[in-house]
C-alpha cells in the first residue's frame, strides 16, 4: 500500500492545510485538515512537509487497520452491481 498526498499552501490568515491523501490499495482518499507550521509569521513549506508527512504515516497505519476505509459508495462502485 502506498499512500500519497495533495495539499496547497494555506489562505491568508488561515492556520491549517487541507490535505487529501490518496491510497492505492485499497484504492481510497481521505481528506482532512493538517496544522501548516510557521516560523514567526511566515508559512514554512519543509517544515509544514514534514508535519504532513507524519500525519501520513499515521493515516497509512489507519489505512492498514481498517480504521479508515472507503465510503460506503465508493465500495459499492468497485464491487457492487
Amino acid at each position: 500500500m502506498a499512500v500519497t498526498w495533495t495539499y496547497e499552501a494555506p489562505a491568508e490568515g488561515e492556520t491549517t492545510v487541507e490535505v487529501t491523501f490518496t491510497s492505492d490499495d485499497p484504492a481510497l482518499t481521505h481528506t482532512r485538515a493538517v496544522n501548516a507550521v510557521f516560523e514567526g509569521d511566515v508559512y514554512s513549506v519543509p517544515l509544514t512537509e514534514a508535519r504532513v508527512a507524519e500525519v501520513g504515516a499515521g493515516v497509512e497505519n489507519k489505512i492498514a487497520v481498517g480504521a479508515i476505509t472507503p465510503p460506503a459508495e465508493e465500495e459499492e462502485e468497485d464491487g457492487g452491481e
